[in-house]
């Protein structure tokens, strides 16, 4: 059967514009476009060959995302960062993915215990070089994949986006900052004990290596950018 006039316009549309969602969110967190930068709705029109329709519906998803700001008379621009902002990311985190994470251990199956340990697998492959960014790109995407899919047992999708939310919000300040210097510790055992104590069920054991990986990330990039950033 055919869908109602437009339809298929309408899905082209929609289509057309979470892929733009997927480029500026890339060009958000690798850096490209700066923090606290203003958005040219014309220059980035033209870069990405969109028309208006299509920026501008990207653009709202990315301000629901917490990546662009929209200002009465100043238009869109990139979302800045502070020391402050990365203290409450770095606090809901903990707050969200412990709860995410304790109700996925409690409800996940067979599969997705497969799935944390093929993210784990996959992430822990990839080696990063300082010299050749393609690599750490990789890694990021990896590690992304690796957190939500832990995640992703609880079932919880009101839960699980706004993880996904912060979980993009503090890879900003690792990847604008950081990402030349390819990581700062042994982050593959940490996340190995995080995924070995979800699949062996320990939720306490779990939880609590989970808690300490993001606040050891957190107090560490504070110490980093504590000279490069307002309170």
């Amino acid at each position: 059967m055919r869908g109602p006039p437009g339809a298929g316009s309408d899905e082209a549309g929609n289509t057309k514009a979470s892929r733009l969602v997927d480029r500026l969110r890339e060009a958000i967190l690798s850096g490209e476009l700066t923090p606290g930068s203003k958005i040219n709705l014309e220059i980035v029109r033209r870069q990405f060959d969109v028309s208006l329709s299509p920026l501008r519906e990207a653009l709202a998803r990315l301000i629901a995302l917490g990546l662009v700001e929209l200002q009465d008379n100043r238009g869109y621009s990139v979302a800045p960062v502070s020391l402050s902002n990365l203290a409450e990311i770095t606090r809901l985190r903990v707050e969200f993915e412990s709860l995410a994470l304790s109700a996925a251990i409690a409800a996940g199956d067979l599969k997705w215990e497969s799935e944390v340990m093929r993210a784990l697998h996959q992430m822990n492959g990839i080696a990063r070089d300082p010299a050749d960014p393609a690599t750490l790109r990789a890694w990021e995407h990896a590690h992304r994949d690796f957190h939500m899919i832990l995640l992703a047992g609880c079932a919880m999708p009101l839960l699980l986006n706004f993880c996904l939310m912060l979980h993009n919000l503090n890879d900003r300040y690792r990847r604008v900052f950081l990402i030349a210097r390819g990581g700062d510790r042994n982050v593959a055992a940490e996340h190995s004990e995080i995924a070995q104590g979800a699949v062996a069920r320990d939720s306490e054991y779990a939880c609590a290596s989970l808690r300490a990986h993001i606040l050891r990330t957190g107090a560490n990039l504070r110490t980093r950018l504590s000279d490069q950033l307002q309170p």
